[in-house]
């Protein structure tokens, strides 16, 4: 990943034409790419963020769904546009720092992309049946050296996977992935489902993803990986139990364009973005979701990408869960 100083273009001999061409930009719609599926948590934040966003560029945004490969396909589609800022991609964890930890065969790396923001960051928590008779994060522990555990995820190679098996290893469980079997489901919400009907121990997953069952009193949050408690989760924080590395183990969404991305259109970017998330119906609606709204500047998110995909790359190569396939 590229870093690049967002100041004014100063070289002698571009003078009015690059003033003329910054002041142009965007003279069209602009297509922004969703590389998850309709009704996702990608999804909802870009079509949440879109009309706040829309106002401010002043120009119509073209939401298009372009899914698979957890992320890639559409990832793919905006690392081979055209570097002119009219083809932006709705990037997340999954797909931008998972994704390039866990797969060998990805076919692209940070590199290939320009981050302009962050802007959304979803908390993970963690989360057991009420009547499981594990109260802490440190019963769970217990059980899984003792008699081993289970949990659920979205998939193999996943967020949710990476994020069960970190917790452990964060927390002294040796072996985690002989000693909690890990039984993928079709989804998210299948993932917490599974937990719910007893199929697995317990599910790592989005504070998002949990809210409504953790409110209805059908699951018990045990750890939410913030330094500052979630509302609604009456669990300690990462913080709270000593172990300030998993506030890495987070959701986000950020926006990203091809790595040539010209830095005035960057600049644009970051300006338009602080302005939009700053709106008040939006920040409502993601916080009721229990998404924490912060706005990155493009070197602040370059900043936090990198260092969450180097965590995770060095306990994906601990563990030897590179996918090579």
């Amino acid at each position: 990943m590229k870093l690049r100083q967002l100041g004014a273009v100063c070289a002698m001999g571009l003078g009015l034409t690059a003033t003329a061409a910054l002041a142009e930009y965007p003279e069209r719609p602009i297509n922004m790419v969703i590389p998850y599926g309709a009704g996702g948590a990608t999804d909802i934040s870009a079509r949440t963020i879109a009309e706040p966003l829309g106002t401010v560029v002043g120009k119509p945004l073209v939401m298009s769904n372009i899914t698979g490969a957890g992320g890639a396909t559409g990832s793919v589609a905006v690392q081979n546009a055209k570097a002119d800022g009219y083809t932006m991609l709705f990037a997340r964890v999954g797909s931008h720092t998972v994704n390039p930890a866990m797969k060998a065969t990805l076919p692209y790396t940070l590199d290939d992309f320009r981050f302009v923001t962050v802007y959304e960051i979803n908390p993970v928590a963690c989360a057991v049946r009420p009547d499981s008779g594990i109260e802490t994060i440190e019963d769970l522990v217990a059980l899984t050296e003792s008699e081993g555990t289970s949990f659920s995820s979205s998939g193999v190679g996943s967020m949710l996977h990476l994020a069960a098996v970190m917790v452990l290893d964060e927390f002294g469980v040796e072996n985690p992935l002989d000693k909690a079997i890990h039984i993928p489901q079709g989804g998210g919400g299948e993932a917490a489902t599974a937990v719910l009907n007893g199929t697995v121990t317990f599910i790592c997953t989005n504070t998002s993803a949990l809210a409504n069952f953790v409110a209805n009193g059908q699951l018990k949050p045990i750890l939410v990986t913030t330094a500052e408690p979630v509302p609604g989760f009456d669990a300690p924080t990462a913080v709270d139990l000593g172990k300030p590395d998993l506030t890495q183990l987070v959701g986000w969404t950020g926006i990203a364009g091809p790595d040539d991305l010209p830095d005035d259109v960057a600049a644009k970017w970051g300006e338009w973005m602080a302005a939009a998330a700053g709106d008040e119906k939006f920040i409502a609606q993601m916080s009721a979701l229990g998404s924490v709204i912060n706005v990155m500047s493009p070197e602040e998110a370059n900043a936090f990408i990198q260092t969450q995909y180097e965590t995770f790359r060095a306990l994906v190569d601990k563990l030897g869960m590179r996918i090579e396939g």
